[in-house]
């Protein structure tokens, strides 16, 4: 008897591991994609509000002092892939963005891996190892 029981326990605490995994990529994957969008169409303020509070305040001094609103534009991005950690609270997200700052007139197409952390119920962006915010958020 306590085997079928051990055993039932098991695999319920399994089920409910890779649901909640599951659950955590399918609330992640509105925030990637807004956090894109708000970068692409040069929301700044709201783009802040994605990264954890402890970068929060140099992602914000750098858009301002790099003057990213005039001289930052994203042309194009493309969410590649997403692997999500076992404990379904970090994941990595590879996008290929494409992005020019001014006055230089090259574009820039970098592969990022995004870290994000699922803190307090909601999905943040901790760091990004290339891009144009790689250097407060590396």
């Amino acid at each position: 008897m306590i085997r079928p029981l051990a055993l039932f326990l098991a695999l319920a605490l399994g089920g409910c591991a890779t649901l909640s995994k599951k659950s955590n990529l399918e609330e992640l994957k509105p925030v990637v994609e807004s956090f894109h969008k708000v970068i692409r169409w040069k929301d700044f303020r709201t783009a802040a509000r994605f990264v954890v509070p402890e970068r929060r305040q140099a992602f914000t001094r750098a858009r301002l002092d790099l003057q990213d609103e005039k001289d930052l534009s994203i042309s194009d991005y493309e969410i590649e892939e997403v692997v999500m950690s076992e404990d379904g609270t970090r994941a990595v997200v590879q996008s290929r963005i494409q992005w020019m700052r001014l006055p230089s007139a090259t574009e820039h197409t970098s592969v990022v891996n995004s870290e994000f952390v699922y803190k307090d119920g909601a999905w943040l962006l901790e760091r990004q190892d290339s891009g144009p915010f790689a250097d407060e958020l590396r």
